[in-house]
């Protein structure tokens, strides 16, 4: 029995500060729009960890280090191919905020998220970005 599947792995990272704010991507692209947290695919031969941490210096300006893996959504594509999510969280991070072509990036209470338009299915992922956070 070949037990190989198709793959297509990718990340999303929440980066929160000890004030309560997290940073939130608004995606402008129409496949998946609103607010959303920063992240991208992993790219062929790329650690899972490496992958995170580049994803959010491309589309944020920061560096985040001790990513840690707080969740993980996957479903099987229409092609019969699994897509897989690995979410992950860091509060440890350094640099200059910029923006990015995936859309603007900015700090918001961490309180005030369920508020916002968030992207499709968004908010049934942030009991895992939140979970064991005071």
């Amino acid at each position: 029995m070949d037990r190989k599947v198709w793959v297509t792995l990718t990340n999303m990272c929440m980066v929160y500060d000890h004030e309560g704010n997290v940073l939130v991507q608004e995606r402008l692209g129409s496949d998946w729009p609103g607010i959303t947290f920063p992240g991208g695919h992993v790219e062929t031969n790329e650690s899972l960890t490496d992958a995170v941490i580049r994803e959010i210096y491309e589309e944020t300006g920061l560096r985040i280090s001790s990513p840690r893996l707080c969740g993980v959504k996957d479903w099987i594509e229409e092609d019969g191919s699994r897509y897989i999510a690995l979410l992950y969280r860091s509060n440890q991070f350094e640099g200059e905020l910029h923006s990015s072509p995936e859309g603007p990036v900015y700090w918001v209470k961490r309180d005030e998220l369920p508020r916002r338009e968030l992207a499709p299915d968004m908010d049934s992922l942030l009991g895992m970005f939140m979970d064991g956070l005071d």
